[in-house]
């Protein structure tokens, strides 16, 4: 994934609010324990702690730069 940085000061103001506030990015795992461990031992900001949905389970976390992502396992079918 390559991500483009902010040219100017109008694109500088909006790091980290691409998408509004939303999650923007999606991080999919066959192991979330595995992955959420190993991210949280890496200093990864998760912003909450892993919950079960009905379609998986899923934490969000965010980038360096304030974007959010979605660390999420699907449940199986």
């Amino acid at each position: 994934m390559l991500l483009a940085q902010a040219a100017d000061e109008r694109q500088r103001a909006a790091i980290g609010n691409q998408t509004a506030g939303r999650v923007g990015f999606f991080l999919k795992t066959d192991d979330f324990a595995r992955d959420h461990a190993a991210m949280l031992s890496r200093g990864v900001r998760f912003m909450e702690e892993p919950r079960r949905e009905v379609y998986g389970t899923v934490a969000v976390f965010a980038d360096p730069y304030g974007n959010t992502w979605d660390l999420i396992e699907h449940a199986p079918r």
